[in-house]
């Protein structure tokens, strides 16, 4: 969309990129093996998920199907933070990791939605006219 050539030039992207990358060199090995088929695979796959529904929805070369899939990954975004919590609540990380977490969390979060309000003001200036 735009100028942009690949998701993988999207700040948004590039910064789910990070927060994923944290959550599985921080925060899943911290995770006991009991939660490996439970906790473990659900914090690691909505992490995964912000940037995967980036990158689908830049794919879609529509509008209003990349910010439906923007705010899937939003939508994952705050799925991983439930999880985040979850995880302090069973004792398995420390308060410092979930406040690493919410940083990460809120960039990802606030550049995410910069990009699609981007998005909607370009649907709304590239709006065909119809009769």
């Amino acid at each position: 969309m735009g100028s942009f050539k690949s998701f993988e030039e999207l700040a948004c992207w590039k910064e789910s990129r990070i927060l994923r990358n944290y959550v599985k060199d921080e925060i899943i090995p911290l995770l006991p093996d009991s939660e490996k088929f439970g906790l473990a695979s659900q914090i690691q796959r909505s992490s995964r998920s912000v940037g995967n529904n980036i990158a689908e929805g830049f794919g879609r070369f529509n509008y209003q199907e990349n910010i439906q899939f923007c705010r899937m990954a939003r939508g994952s975004l705050n799925e991983t933070l439930d999880h985040m919590i979850i995880a302090l609540d069973e004792n398995y990380i420390e308060e410092e990791k979930l406040n690493n977490f919410r940083g990460l969390y809120n960039r990802t979060l606030k550049i995410l939605n910069g990009y699609i309000k981007y998005l909607r003001d370009a649907k709304l200036k590239f709006k065909p006219i119809t009769d």
